[in-house]
């Protein structure tokens, strides 16, 4: 008889709950949160295990990767059809949602989440961790501006690099003021030093990596989006055609329909935030910073004409997205003119 198995998952324990093909509870424990624990209850002899499912969270891409390893049929679910599915149970426990988890595997009722291989897990920590201290300075530089506007003392427009010359220029006649500014300029210094560390590393990996540099052939997209892009794509094969990487992004629109009621929304915001926002800011550049012309721009400018600036910012965005990922499954660098591309193919 075959097993399925649900997981639900925290920091510190894990419920394991084991079920045969009738649905009938065949084994149900808590377990420390770690591969080795899950994979010794799982490989017991007494079950045939089927599929083992767990929901997508912090913890899912380390237990996915042990778990494979191991031999085990694991399938990462997505988090919204959990939460869905679970829904209909009047009391939430950790047992509960491992018995359901098991059912869901069971009846063949979920939606698979692609894990990402060790590399592109990695370049999204650098860039996460590139993103935290640019905004971490950022949050000093603006409380630094607060405290110094209560002495009247205003830093006004300056760049990065002059910063600390200006908060130094403001404060030079209130020496004990001056003493409790320091502290949080030198914390910034840091902060501004490791972002550059962290930036560096961007560049090196952009610069050795042959898709990453076919991405930024593209106006508007430079090194952080194209590894932002890349690092959320992972494997191109792995969506049917390019159409479908813009509701994965969620850059598509909000379908909600009723009977005669059919009412379209805003986009989705669904899936990776940070790389819909970076295709969010490639696709503004674009259309009001890049001078040369192309059949993209020229495209999205049709489309703020009908429909506004704005919508045509997104929509420029979910082009952008389709675009690039037909590029990268084509070896192929963009194309400026329709001509080109028709004789490229």
């Amino acid at each position: 008889m075959k097993h399925f198995v649900g997981l639900d998952i925290s920091v510190k324990e894990t419920a394991v709950c084991v079920v045969d093909e009738t649905g009938r509870i065949c084994h149900e424990v808590k377990v420390v949160s770690h591969p080795d624990d899950i994979i010794a209850v799982l490989k017991d002899s007494t079950w045939n295990v089927e599929r083992v499912g767990l929901e997508a969270g912090p913890l899912s891409q380390w237990l996915f990767e042990g778990l494979a390893r191991a031999g085990l049929p694991v399938i990462c679910i997505e988090t919204r059809h959990v939460k869905a599915f679970l829904k209909a149970q009047p009391n939430k426990t950790d047992r509960n949602d491992a018995r359901g988890i098991a059912q869901m595997m069971r009846v063949n009722l979920f939606r698979p989440v692609h894990i990402k291989t060790l590399t592109s897990q990695k370049r999204r920590v650098l860039l996460t961790a590139r993103k935290i201290l640019q905004e971490k300075a950022i949050a000093i530089e603006n409380d630094i501006r607060g405290l110094l506007r209560n002495f009247g003392r205003k830093v006004g427009a300056v760049g990065t690099a002059k910063f600390e010359d200006r908060i130094r220029e403001l404060v030079e006649c209130m020496p004990d003021l001056g003493q409790i500014m320091e502290p949080l300029l030198a914390a910034r210094r840091k902060l501004r030093e490791e972002f550059a560390h962290l930036h560096r590393q961007v560049l090196a990996i952009t610069r050795n990596d042959a898709t990453c540099r076919r991405l930024m052939t593209v106006p508007g997209v430079g090194s952080i989006v194209a590894l932002a892009y890349a690092a959320t794509i992972d494997i191109p094969q792995r969506f049917k055609n390019s159409k479908a990487v813009g509701p994965i992004l969620g850059l598509t629109p909000r379908l909600d329909e009723s009977g005669e009621s059919k009412r379209v929304g805003g986009i989705s915001l669904c899936g990776d935030g940070m790389t819909r926002t970076l295709l969010y800011e490639a696709a503004q550049v674009m259309l009001t910073h890049v001078k040369k012309w192309s059949w993209l721009k020229a495209w999205a400018m049709n489309v703020a004409k009908r429909r506004g600036l704005r919508k045509a910012i997104v929509a420029l965005a979910r082009r952008l997205a389709v675009v690039m990922h037909r590029m990268w499954l084509d070896n192929s660098e963009f194309q400026w003119t329709r001509e080109t591309m028709a004789s490229a193919v």
